[in-house]
């Protein structure tokens, strides 16, 4: 299966060469005397003096700013709720800048998937572009796609928390930076961001007339377009409008007539920026955005058929029979002439090959993601050294799920059988949150004080209808016609349907959940070169919800009543050991909220998982600036690991093997929190080299290693209690990344070559927590070529035109799988069921993708 090992020796020696001449994985950001400048953006501040790069109102002199125009520049981030440099930040952040997004033709997070940043992991759940998983250091939730279930690492939007997992993949507006924290970050952060956070920074108003357009066209029917416009600052007023749209057609076409296919995409959505400056010392910053992500689901695809050789029996009628005697007879609570269900002629047995059209059509339909939301901030100058600020935000996601993607290679066939699996979910979520700060500087010391609310209402609803039905030799098959679903909670192959109205609704689930936190930090410096910092947050949170429908009848008992409180502290020592070189140990903390699993048949509470972590690392700048190597180690204790049991009933028929399966389909999980401590070690390391103007190579490697341990199985059955071995979803233990930038004058006009390569690699990792099946690694290279800075005849404006390319050697790999129909399950009464043996199934990764794109800079 793993098709790396067959083309090791060409991989590596792309891998081999990209590391050699590779460019940083982060942003260029220059520190000039009243601006910082990312990537040819200017985010002019309030005061109109330089931000704080070292934790302090110091000068850009100060804070390292490169004494020669052939080194590396200077990285802004805002970590530590200021403006730091980056070398001299003791946290292990990676920068992604808005340069990096546009030669990689990053159009949302889960272009992020291909490992350019090596410790942060992007994945679909299941395989849903409507919904992304976010890890970091090997906390990876498996299944955080619940009105009670949050994440391991928090994701931020111009510091709002998004609360939901739905609605992440939407269109990225004009992003200045994406800074990836690692590790804990529960005092400045707060709660599920055990794993670190990612925050997203998008460029704010500048009060001068400019902007940008962008359109390009692509592979797949694909087309793209941004509209960026700075208008003059007028009344103290600046304002800002951006609009992007992003088309994909189907990399797997669906031959049903009137479907679509899969890995489909259109993302539309607009902002305004509004940024007021009534005078000097104030600065109110108010947003407004709305975004539409229409999209579809990988396809799944039958790997394998029977792989562990059992009996293969025929249907006589309806009854699987073999050797002339029929099937799967419990005989004292024993199955005799065990045998499974024959492969229905139509389907095909994909193994290692991607398919770029499915083996029959499927109801397949766009699931639909509408986020839209409102943010205030306001920043007032108290003083020259004291900043007060408030963050106030509104925002909420409807996503409406129609996963079909499961065909016929997720359940066997039965003569006149319903299939299709066709994966329905309504999600209405709003959220409200506030926080204030206090930032400022005293002698030797920089400190934040805070505050923070958040109020979160969260509604779902699901099913999950057969929409086919095979004839009786499986050489053909039929749409089901809908009809409204049983109320007397019976389930057949016909009373079932996909449109609102018809559905058989398996569950219904709200949630209401509030959090409360204060917290502190505070940097120290006794001496020049050396920082002492201190902090802690306190926590107070609540959810209260209930699941109120189980099998489209009245659930009463599921009800959820969760209280937690908590507090992280964080202590970190940082010692500038000479000009260039800034080491620091740190201890932190942070913790996942804990909640109830809607797919359970209860509801039950499972508690929070928490980590403790002692981390070192150094930040290292050589050679007058030309060479930045950053290196981090640490060690994390995570205590109640919450561990998803993830069951599909796939089994057509009870223990008698005649009687229909009412539950066919359904999809069970119980979540149980981990005995003792998950144990994760990990190295991170990132090397940038600019040897001389124009070229800048650089790679990254984190290595990861978690250890889960056995925790028994919580799904009611034969199997309740039983220890079962457990595993980090989509955490490789190696996994590496290395870029190659050049860029050279064309002319004396201004105009510049700019050539990207960057190549990243991944071990084949985990996708299912309760399965010990691995996917396959990956090896993927994206690239581009640009001529860019183009004068045109309009004073200041300049033209670029760019071609691209995504996955540019094609290269497919199963980034998730699961082994789990290839084995029987086991019945109440201990006897083992066949009807639902298959095969292993799997999603690959996108196919190669390429276009061309023009921008017009204004």
């Amino acid at each position: 299966m793993n098709r790396f090992t067959a083309r090791s020796s060409a991989s590596l020696a792309v891998l081999a060469f990209a590391l050699g001449h590779a460019a940083p994985s982060f942003a260029a950001v220059t520190v000039t005397e009243d601006a910082v400048t990312v990537d040819g953006a200017t985010d002019q501040n309030s005061t109109g003096t330089p931000p704080a790069t070292d934790g302090s109102d110091a000068s850009p002199e100060s804070a390292g700013d490169t004494s020669s125009d052939t080194g590396l520049t200077d990285i802004v981030v805002t970590a530590t709720k200021r403006e730091t440099n980056l070398q001299r930040t003791p946290i292990s952040i990676s920068v992604i800048g808005g340069d990096v997004i546009e030669k990689r033709h990053v159009q949302s997070l889960l272009d992020l998937a291909d490992g350019g940043v090596p410790s942060l992991r992007v994945a679909t759940f299941e395989s849903r572009q409507s919904a992304l998983t976010v890890g970091v250091r090997g906390i990876v939730p498996f299944d955080q796609n619940q009105v009670a279930r949050e994440p391991g690492v928090g994701v931020y939007i111009d510091g709002v928390y998004l609360g939901r997992s739905q609605g992440l993949n939407a269109a990225l507006f004009d992003v200045q930076r994406i800074e990836v924290l690692r590790g804990p970050q529960g005092t400045l952060f707060g709660r599920n961001t055990e794993g670190g956070a990612l925050s997203i920074v998008t460029k704010a108003p500048t009060g001068e007339f400019g902007g940008r357009m962008q359109a390009g066209v692509g592979s797949y029917g694909a087309y793209n377009g941004e509209f960026h416009l700075d208008l003059p600052a007028f009344a103290n007023f600046a304002v800002k409008i951006d609009g992007v749209i992003d088309h994909q057609d189907a990399t797997t076409t669906n031959p049903a007539s009137g479907q679509y296919g899969w890995n489909y995409h259109n993302r539309v959505g607009g902002r305004i920026a509004v940024r007021w400056t009534p005078v000097s010392d104030l600065t109110v910053d108010l947003s407004y955005d709305q975004a539409k992500d229409e999209n579809t689901p990988f396809y799944s695809q039958l790997i394998n058929y029977n792989p562990n050789g059992y009996n293969v029996g025929t249907y006589a009628g309806t009854t699987l029979t073999f050797g002339g005697s029929n099937c799967n007879v419990l005989v004292a609570g024993v199955t005799t002439n065990p045998c499974i269900a024959p492969l229905a002629p139509l389907v095909q047995v994909a193994g290692s090959n991607f398919m770029s059209q499915a083996d029959f059509g499927v109801t397949q339909q766009p699931s639909v993601d509408q986020t839209h939301g409102f943010s205030a901030t306001v920043k007032y100058k108290l003083s020259p050294d004291i900043e007060l600020r408030s963050i106030t935000a509104w925002r909420g996601v409807e996503a409406h799920q129609w996963d079909g993607s499961a065909g016929a290679h997720r359940s066997t066939f039965v003569p006149n059988g319903a299939f299709g699996r066709y994966s329905l979910s309504e999600l209405y979520q709003h959220q409200f949150s506030q926080e204030v700060q206090v930032v400022g500087s005293l002698s030797q010391v920089d400190f934040v004080l805070g505050g923070y609310y958040f109020n979160e209402h969260a509604r779902e609803t699901a099913a999950t209808p057969n929409p086919q039905q095979w004839n009786a030799t499986g050489t053909g098959y039929t749409f089901i016609n809908q009809v409204p679903a049983n109320p007397t909670g019976a389930i057949t192959s016909t009373n079932q349907g996909w449109t609102r109205n018809y559905w058989f609704v398996q569950r219904d689930s709200f949630a209401v959940g509030k959090s409360y936190g204060v917290f502190g930090q505070a940097t120290w410096s006794p001496a020049e070169t050396l920082h002492i910092t201190a902090g802690g947050r306190y926590t107070h949170e609540t959810r209260k919800g209930a699941l109120t429908v189980i099998n489209n009848a009245p659930f009463p008992g599921g009800l959820l009543d969760y209280s937690n409180s908590r507090f992280d502290p964080m202590v970190t020592l940082a010692w500038d050991a000479a000009d260039g070189i800034n080491l620091y140990a740190k201890y932190s903390t942070g913790f996942r909220s804990g909640g109830a699993n809607s797919r359970s048949g209860s509801f039950r509470e499972f508690a929070p998982e928490s980590v403790r972590s002692y981390e070192i690392g150094a930040k290292t700048d050589f050679l007058d600036h030309h060479v930045r190597l950053n290196i981090a180690a640490y060690i994390m204790n995570r205590a109640g690991t919450q561990i998803d049991f993830d069951y599909v009933d796939t089994n057509r028929f009870l223990a008698d093997g005649v009687t229909a399966n009412p539950f066919f389909n359904r999809h069970t999980e119980e979540t149980a929190n981990a005995p003792s401590n998950s144990p994760i070690r990990g190295i991170e390391a990132e090397l940038t080299v600019r040897p001389f103007e124009g070229l800048t190579l650089g790679a990254s490697y984190a290595y990861t290693d978690v250890k889960v341990p056995a925790t028994p199985n919580p799904l009611a059955g034969p199997l309740f209690g039983i220890p079962y071995q457990v595993f980090s979803v989509y955490t490789p233990k190696n996994a590496v990344s290395g870029s190659f930038d050049y860029e050279m004058p064309v002319g004396s006009s201004g105009a510049a070559l700019r050539l990207h390569f960057d190549a990243n690699y991944a071990d084949p990792a985990y996708s299912f927590q309760s399965e010990n099946v691995l996917a396959e690694s990956s090896f993927v290279v994206n690239g581009s070529i640009a001529l860019a800075a183009i004068p045109l005849p309009s004073n200041g404006t300049t033209a670029t035109i760019s071609l691209w390319s995504r996955n540019l050697f094609n290269e497919h790999h199963i980034y998730r799988r699961s082994d789990a129909n290839t084995v029987p399950t086991v019945n109440n009464d201990g006897s083992l069921n066949y009807s639902g043996v298959l095969g292993s199934y799997g999603n690959f990764n996108p196919p190669r993708t390429f276009g061309i794109e023009g921008t017009i800079k204004f």
